[in-house]
């Protein structure tokens, strides 16, 4: 019997969150070809990155070099490539694209939710990728998108949107969230530091780290100076970051700590008493995730994104992520061990179809009958 073939896209998947995606993906991927109905090829940028065992690699770096070789990778070369496959039965883009191909089923995996940002004239100088994303974007999701027969998004509030733009069927919008295994740093010799906060993000302007800084200003002006923030950027990563740290580094209270591996991290998230996470575009907020775990407080940007993600968490209050002041008093309650604001945040019904992990997505895409 002829395999079934599943090819995966996923040329831009590098680093950080994505690869992670990427690396789940083909691990099941890795597992149900080992079972020798299906034949599954990876277009990767280098295998090395997410070597499975049962996986057929295609690598390419040419396409990363510049956008414009991006797309013609996704809209030409990706068409002759689908045709020498032939036939695939489906094709799952693991990155926003739809690329032009032949294939019986076509899905592509939603992440970036730039779109709905609203950049500013400072994303302009110290990001412009990021004002760019925000603009073209919704142009980019456009191409093609009607030809797949599934959408992916990682949570209902985008699954909503992506509907309500691109008028595509709720119905053929998966839900699957990532994958939380609950871990919490068991190693860590720190003691809880009271009044310690931390927030971990790469240092991009749209993570918004300045209304921390102004917030943690705002206290120490008012002569409150027993907390600490610790902040994931070390001042030298970029223009922005050396704005952070020329404009806030003198403060008492910020601690520039850097970039930190996962157990430096959970090291940190143990010591801290509370997470603020004030991003003001996210397709998921892992750390919002990883903090619930340890069952302390959590100051969150009040938008959709961060809703959902600390559905279930105990300890939670949300401030707009545009006003400093707002988040100094919210820090200052906790600080004065005030925690009447905080509340436990609901579960969220999702509706069908929705998957729990990438074994129940793959069930999805492979085997439904629409």
């Amino acid at each position: 019997m002829q395999k079934k073939i599943i090819v995966i896209s996923a040329v831009n998947l590098i680093e950080a969150g994505t690869l992670v995606i990427l690396k789940d993906c083909l691990n099941n991927l890795s597992e149900l070809a080992a079972q020798g109905e299906y034949r599954i090829i990876a277009i990767v940028y280098k295998k090395e990155l997410a070597y499975f065992p049962n996986i057929e690699y295609i690598e390419t770096q040419w396409p990363k070099k510049r956008w414009i070789n991006r797309l013609w990778y996704e809209y030409v070369s990706l068409r002759n490539i689908s045709k020498k496959l032939s036939p695939v039965y489906l094709w799952f883009s693991l990155h926003d694209t739809t690329p032009t191909v032949f294939a019986e089923r076509r899905a592509v995996y939603c992440h970036n939710t730039y779109f709905f940002y609203k950049w500013k004239l400072h994303d302009l100088f110290f990001a412009p990728k990021i004002a760019l994303f925000a603009i073209f974007t919704k142009y980019i999701y456009k191409i093609n998108i009607s030809k797949n027969r599934y959408l992916v998004v990682q949570q209902n509030w985008f699954k909503h949107a992506m509907s309500e733009v691109f008028s595509f069927d709720k119905k053929a919008i998966i839900v699957a969230k990532p994958n939380n295994d609950n871990r919490v740093s068991q190693t860590s010799n720190h003691k809880l530091e009271l009044s310690s906060f931390v927030f971990a993000g790469s240092p991009n302007s749209h993570k918004n780290f300045e209304v921390i800084c102004r917030a943690a200003a705002i206290l120490e002006n008012k002569g409150i100076d027993n907390f600490k923030i610790y902040l994931t950027v070390s001042g030298q990563e970029n223009k922005y970051a050396k704005w952070l740290f020329n404009n806030w580094g003198n403060l008492k209270s910020i601690v520039f700590i850097g970039f930190q591996t996962q157990n430096e991290l959970f090291d940190i998230y143990n010591k801290c008493c509370c997470l603020l996470f004030p991003s003001k575009v996210e397709s998921w907020g892992l750390p919002i995730s990883e903090f619930a775990n340890y069952d302390k407080p959590m100051l969150l940007a009040d938008l959709p994104y961060a809703h959902e993600t600390a559905a279930g968490a105990k300890y939670v209050d949300f401030f707009n992520p545009e006003s400093s002041e707002e988040l100094a008093n919210k820090m200052e309650k906790i600080i004065n061990k005030n925690f009447s604001s905080l509340r436990k945040q609901p579960l969220i019904n999702y509706d069908e179809p929705y998957a729990n992990n990438w074994k129940e997505l793959f069930s999805i895409l492979l085997t439904d009958n629409k």
